[in-house]
């Protein structure tokens, strides 16, 4: 019974990364159309605040779901989530907020708010790094040499 959950389990996951990456296609050709209709409106070559920032959101939109996409390859591979990289994803998904973000129609709240989570997942990521927590397969270690 074990055995057919964790197939089960590995088909659901290999479904979602497929619908993961059909996904991903169509956001990168909105990104490259919108950039396209951007930078094509007068004037030619320059895009206005609203326009860079919806590419931008767009782009981080993007390596949001690379960095998934990613997540879910490294737990079919090794069937480990590494914590890592779903903190890095997290990182990411809230400053694109940030970015996107219109100070003068959110309020106090919201901003103190989104600060807290900065700082917690800052603390997060620094003490997996301190602890030695990496991503992808750990360092050769060189022989030390013994002299004579």
């Amino acid at each position: 019974m074990l055995e057919f959950i964790n197939r089960f389990e590995r088909l659901v996951y290999m479904l979602l990364i497929a619908l993961l990456v059909v996904v991903l296609i169509f956001a990168m050709g909105e990104m490259f159309w919108y950039l396209w209709v951007s930078v094509t409106n007068a004037p030619i070559g320059l895009l206005e605040n609203h326009e860079l920032t919806s590419v931008l959101g767009t782009f981080l939109l993007v390596l949001i779901a690379v960095e998934l996409l990613d997540t879910m390859k490294a737990y079919i591979e090794e069937n480990v989530i590494h914590v890592e990289i779903v903190v890095l994803l997290a990182i990411i998904a809230i400053a694109r907020k940030v970015i996107l973000l219109d100070p003068a129609q959110t309020n106090g709240f919201e901003l103190i708010g989104i600060g807290i989570i900065i700082i917690g997942l800052a603390a997060a990521y620094y003490l997996m790094r301190k602890a030695g927590f990496t991503i992808g397969t750990p360092k050769e270690k060189h022989p030390e040499k013994i002299e004579p």
